[in-house]
């Protein structure tokens, strides 16, 4: 084992500006979010409770909360050059064993995103293909089999040739999915009802719908902040991170305000019509007029193929990083052991089998249980659901221990109003997301963020008794230069 802190990432090649904002993009996973979380954020879920119409005011206020969260991060680069995530904020500002038990909130919420991310896309191929072409090639379950070996493959054998091919899907999805969306907009009239789309009174339950909605819009950034874990591999790292973060979330930010307000205006602001096509607004949108879109059947099939492609971005990018990060914790005494063991080539296999077998998991339950099953919806839709709460709400609550930590963590940086704003907006928005995620909601979607509670809560009483050890920059030292998964472009 490697003397962990005199070791640094980073090869001959330093990352650049674009590097670092392009590791922010990709793992965001834009157009994935922008096609299947729009309807839980309008209210279709288990719960029913959503923004409805008002849903690009509840991607607003996420927005502006993520810029405080962003501005945060951004501090917290210039201040730890290190290859951690954000549970070394967390210690920084609230200690060892709050930030020991927010970084197992943290890699469960990762690992719950990956988990719901799988068979959505195995789901999502076999639909795609059977209602498109007619045929049947292989059941969801196959093509959930082939998505966990390719996951595995990546894992075991490293993402570094992928990487940039994946982040150039990414953003080809991007441009396509925005230019579509500026042209719904246009073709549907709805530049002439903006205040619709932005006003609290079109939400069914007004604020508290659209403080609801807010759980899935801050859910929408999950992932801004990996940039940050380029700090030790950026050739001005602060300088070019904080720039890269607060870039990455602007940017976002109004591609999802655009491409929300477009799904909202293509169906006329009737959630009635946009209930109906709730599995996948974007896919309908981008159809002929006479299957209710503004496109045509080639557009409709490129969309689905540029979603498709993003989704697999972002599994890989969530299996490589929670694999990443359970090492590291491991590594750092804050979880057991065998999850820092390293395989021959490099890679953290203990925390890889950890991930895969979670997967697995996953991948069963949603082809042989009906567990938190939604009445209309595929089985997968509804595994998504609850599993993308739960992340969501983890998420939230990390940013939330953020927001309060820097109070503490960087109230030596000398910028103490803007240090406070952003606390306090940061504070404001994900305490928002957070009520609205249990208030009034009921089952099984109310069990997801009393799950993450749980965890939070069994996590602080653990390293309550836990034996203090030192805690170190989390660095991939032990792995290979051409392993070190996502964080290397």
């Amino acid at each position: 084992m490697s003397d962990v802190g005199t070791k640094t990432l980073g090869g001959k090649k330093k990352l650049t500006l674009k590097d670092a904002v392009a590791q922010s993009v990709g793992l965001m996973g834009p157009v994935f979010s922008i096609a299947f979380l729009v309807p839980l954020l309008v209210g279709m879920n288990a719960s029913g409770r959503g923004a409805g119409n008002a849903a690009s005011l509840s991607v607003l206020i996420a927005a502006i909360g993520v810029v405080g969260l962003g501005w945060i991060v951004a501090e917290y680069t210039r201040k730890i050059q290190a290859a951690g995530s954000l549970y070394d904020y967390v210690t920084d500002g609230l200690g060892t064993k709050v930030g020991t038990a927010a970084g197992w909130l943290y890699y469960t919420g990762m690992v719950a995103l990956g988990s719901a991310i799988l068979p959505m896309i195995g789901g999502t191929i076999h639909d795609t293909i059977q209602s498109e072409f007619n045929v049947q090639p292989f059941p969801q379950l196959v093509w959930d089999i082939l998505l966990f070996l390719l996951v595995a493959v990546v894992m075991f054998f490293g993402v570094t040739l992928s990487t940039r091919m994946q982040l150039t899907l990414a953003m080809i999805s991007l441009s396509v999915v925005f230019v579509y969306s500026i042209f719904v907009i246009g073709k549907s009239g709805g530049i002439h009802h903006v205040v619709t789309g932005f006003s609290p009174n079109s939400s069914p339950t007004h604020w508290s719908g659209v403080l609801f909605g807010v759980l899935y819009g801050v859910l929408l950034f999950t992932g801004f902040e990996t940039s940050a874990n380029l700090g030790e591999e950026t050739e001005n790292p602060k300088h070019d991170i904080p720039r890269a973060v607060l870039l990455s979330v602007l940017a976002i930010a109004g591609f999802y305000i655009i491409a929300t307000f477009a799904q909202m205006s293509g169906f006329h602001f009737n959630l009635g019509s946009f209930g109906k096509n709730a599995a996948a607004p974007l896919f309908t949108l981008a159809g002929p007029s006479s299957a209710g879109g503004y496109g045509s059947v080639f557009m409709r099939r490129l969309v689905e193929l540029v979603v498709i492609f993003d989704m697999i971005a972002v599994l890989i990018g969530c299996a490589v990083s929670a694999s990443r990060g359970i090492f590291a914790m491991a590594r750092d005494h804050s979880l057991p052991q065998p999850l820092a063991k390293i395989s021959s080539k490099g890679t953290p296999i203990g925390a890889s089998n950890f991930v895969l077998f979670i997967y697995a998991v996953s991948i069963t339950l949603t082809v042989t249980t009906s567990i938190f099953a939604i009445t209309g919806y595929p089985h997968y839709f509804a595994m998504f659901s609850w599993l993308s709460t739960y992340g969501g709400f983890a998420i939230a609550v990390i940013y939330l221990l953020i927001s309060i930590g820097a109070l503490v963590g960087l109230k030596d940086r000398g910028k103490s109003v803007a240090l406070y704003f952003a606390c306090a907006v940061g504070i404001l928005v994900t305490v928002g997301a957070i009520f609205g995620s249990i208030y009034k909601v009921t089952e099984p979607t109310i069990s997801a963020p009393y799950a993450a509670g749980g965890v939070l809560l069994l996590g602080l009483i653990i390293a309550f008794f836990m034996t203090n050890t030192p805690h170190t920059q989390t660095d991939f030292s032990e792995l290979k230069e051409s392993e070190q998964g996502p964080l290397k472009i």
